[in-house]
């Protein structure tokens, strides 16, 4: 049987990097670590809902905890003179102590702004959830989606699948349209990937996007070829 891998995990080390990252000597923490991280994500998506959330980076040692929010609209997430920001500082900082850890760490929040959420997979999946969550017809959405994101240079092609009940039909399909190139083996393709669900009164829909930025050509070669490029223009000791 085939296995579907995600686009994300193939390219950690290549073009991409781990979503958390821990620095610490003590790896029986790793369960206490990952539990905190799940929770963290889980209370922030949630909480920031409609605030057009990317992606939580989160970075740590033993005694502090960096929590790196990108969002698209980063004043609805910092608020009037930085309350927002504030304010969402202190129900982490509460959510770490239901968890009964066995340091508190120190938290540090950090908003960073996406400037091109037509980049992004995980913004474009809200925006055809909030589509279809309006009732607008999903052919519709998935068309005007494609092409607003096919619009940004970046962009070298798009796929949208959805499944579930689409239009209240009795019977659950699945339905896609794809613009451009989605290089799914090409490990050096920067493609952007993500689920999204769709709440609607017959029931909830998945939404899947990838988006393909173009291939991202790294130095390392260079680094690797250049100690050997080194050692042949040396003058050789026979010489």
């Amino acid at each position: 049987m085939t296995h579907v891998a995600h686009p994300f995990i193939q390219r950690i080390g290549i073009n991409r990097d781990w979503r958390s990252r821990w620095f610490t000597t003590d790896p029986k923490r790793f369960r206490e670590y990952l539990r905190t991280d799940a929770a963290i994500r889980k209370f922030l998506f949630k909480k920031l809902k409609g605030m057009s959330v990317d992606v939580v980076e989160i970075e740590r040692d033993e005694k502090e905890i960096r929590i790196i929010v990108k969002s698209a609209r980063p004043g609805l997430v910092i608020g009037r003179s930085g309350e927002g920001a504030v304010k969402l500082k202190k129900e982490i900082d509460m959510l770490l102590r239901t968890l009964k850890l066995i340091e508190k760490p120190e938290i540090k929040l950090d908003i960073e702004e996406i400037r091109s959420p037509e980049v992004s997979a995980q913004l474009v999946g809200q925006m055809v959830a909030e589509g279809l969550e309006k009732r607008m017809q999903f052919r519709r959405v998935l068309k005007q989606t494609i092409e607003k994101v096919m619009a940004n240079r970046d962009v070298q092609g798009v796929r949208i699948m959805m499944s579930g009940r689409l239009g209240g039909a009795d019977m659950s399909r699945v339905e896609e349209l794809k613009k451009g190139r989605i290089p799914l083996q090409t490990l050096r393709a920067d493609i952007d990937f993500a689920r999204i669900r769709a709440n609607l009164p017959y029931g909830v829909i998945g939404i899947k996007v990838w988006i393909y930025r173009g291939d991202i050509f790294t130095d390392r070669r260079a680094a690797i070829d250049a100690p050997a490029r080194e050692e042949s223009k040396a003058p050789s000791r026979n010489s």
